[in-house]
């Protein structure tokens, strides 16, 4: 860390001995320019008092023992005060450097203006002001969107529960309702009160994902066994889409990671493929692994995905469709819970979407400890 941290500062600790260098040479510069000056004006007092004949009046031989001590006294007065105004001038930067980082606080469209000579620093601090900025309209953004879903599933989360409700009281007070409309009516309320689940994991989401950061607790893990697993589980939800699994899992693949939270992350993007998949095709699931990383793959066919929305597909609180109430709605958080996780095991994750082709690649570190 310290040789990173060292090199990262080596322009600007370059750029602060030129200015060193400069101000050393400007200072010296200016005591000759007064000395010399000094000694100038000395010669030609001088000269003037010869030519004139004032250097035999009384008044001038009475002057003429202090001449030296008062030539000397001038001298050092007036070395001194450029010695203070080259002093005072950087702390005069200083407190122009203080005044506009206490800008960076509560950064405003106004550009941050400093002298001349801290050209450089002003750029700096005015890059900082607008990244700032951009954060800050990006928290903002992410606040309402949040606040936004919190609304939706409010409103979504009594859909179902009235349903259920709803179906449980026309069994308890017809007792002799026919077996098969029973049965009817048991499944029907079981599947709302399996989306009221999906629901309540949503909202669980958003309140965990806003409030608290992800901390990894990596471990061994074989990633060919934990993503079959993966697949397995996810046979039934394939076959109630119509879908089918085409698996290039390399086996025996082990990596350092975080298990639960990785599995969570893929979890993530099985489910947006399923939602977003056209029916009776297949999801193309590859594990590749070689000295010091593996590659995940997970491929489908499904609407081609327009670019703008590309750009944001991970960002918090998006979704590709808007409709709240189709029953593939969530709440935006899925893949950028898959993104986070990603990027804290030091990998990277890319979308695309070409002729319908949908796929997503994580690629992973075999152990993201030695990176971190």
């Amino acid at each position: 860390m310290n040789k990173i941290e060292t090199g990262t500062d080596l322009p600007g600790r370059i750029r602060h001995r030129k200015i060193a260098r400069k101000t050393s040479a400007q200072f010296i510069g200016a005591v000759c320019a007064f000395e010399l000056g000094y000694i100038l004006l000395n010669l030609f007092f001088l000269i003037i008092m010869g030519v004139t004949g004032l250097d035999r009046t009384f008044l001038f031989n009475a002057f003429k023992p202090f001449m030296i001590p008062v030539m000397l006294i001038v001298s050092f007065v007036g070395c001194s005060y450029i010695a203070y105004r080259f002093i005072r001038r950087p702390l005069e930067y200083l407190d122009d450097v203080s005044e506009a980082s206490k800008k960076l606080a509560h950064p405003t469209e106004e550009p941050i203006v400093l002298p001349q000579n801290l050209k450089s620093i002003e750029d700096e601090l005015n890059t900082a002001r607008e990244q700032a900025l951009m954060d800050m309209n990006n928290a903002h953004s992410s606040e309402r969107k949040r606040d936004d879903q919190l609304v939706c599933l409010a409103h979504d989360l009594r859909t179902p529960l009235t349903s259920i409700l709803g179906y449980l009281r026309l069994i308890e007070d017809e007792p002799d309702i026919p077996r098969n409309l029973a049965l009817k009516y048991t499944g029907i309320a079981r599947e709302k009160a399996e989306r009221l689940e999906e629901l309540l994991g949503e909202f669980y989401d958003i309140t965990r994902f806003s409030s608290e950061g992800l901390v990894l607790d990596p471990a061994p893990v074989n990633i060919s066994g934990m993503l079959s697993h993966i697949a397995k589980d996810f046979i039934p939800v394939l076959a109630d889409k119509r879908l089918n699994w085409q698996l290039h899992i390399q086996e025996d693949v082990w990596i350092v990671c975080d298990k639960d939270k990785l599995e969570r992350a893929v979890d993530n993007l099985i489910r947006n493929a399923v939602n977003y998949s056209y029916e009776n095709t297949d999801l193309v699931f590859t594990l590749t692994g070689e000295h010091d990383k593996i590659q995940i793959s997970l491929q489908n066919r499904g609407p081609e995905i327009p670019k703008e929305k590309m750009d944001r597909i991970f960002d918090r609180f998006y979704r590709l469709d808007s409709a709240r109430s189709s029953d593939t709605g969530g709440a935006g958080l899925g893949l950028a819970i898959a993104k986070e996780v990603t990027e804290l095991h030091q990998g990277t994750i890319c979308a695309s979407s070409k002729q319908d082709v949908i796929t997503f690649t994580i690629c992973l570190p075999s152990d993201c400890k030695k990176i971190v």
